[in-house]
């Protein structure tokens, strides 16, 4: 799975993203959801918690998701991409998930991933 898109252009696709990542990982597959360029901005506490809110003001169902992608998937994502969305750097503990629960990578950890899996989607 790759967020690249930027989430305020399209909070839904935003949202079925997430849902279907989860969606997969509690169907049992190996998960590996990257975050690059403005879709990093998923991983930025304050954003996930818009996202409930746009679907009902006492919905935590986004952040039910992060939950399941932070647990049970692997991350990959984009430093450069962190601190060019989010205003971000690596070791700030700003992220919704530890730095140290995530893979830093950038072009080659997106090609390595695409070239590795059997499905990909793309949000």
């Amino acid at each position: 799975m790759k967020f690249v898109s930027e989430p305020r252009n399209d909070t839904l696709k935003s949202i079925v993203g997430l849902a279907c990542a989860a969606q997969a990982i509690a169907d049992g597959h190996r998960v590996s959801v990257f975050f690059a360029a403005a879709g990093t901005r998923l991983l930025d506490p304050g954003y996930i918690e818009e996202l409930d809110a746009e679907m009902d003001p006492e919905s935590k169902m986004v952040a039910g998701f992060m939950e399941s992608l932070i647990s049970s998937a692997t991350l990959y994502c984009s430093f450069a991409s962190v601190m060019a969305t989010l205003g971000h750097s690596e070791g700030d503990g700003a992220l919704i998930v530890p730095d140290d629960q995530i893979e830093w990578s950038g072009p080659p950890g997106v090609i390595a991933l695409a070239t590795d899996s059997d499905v990909q989607l793309t949000y």
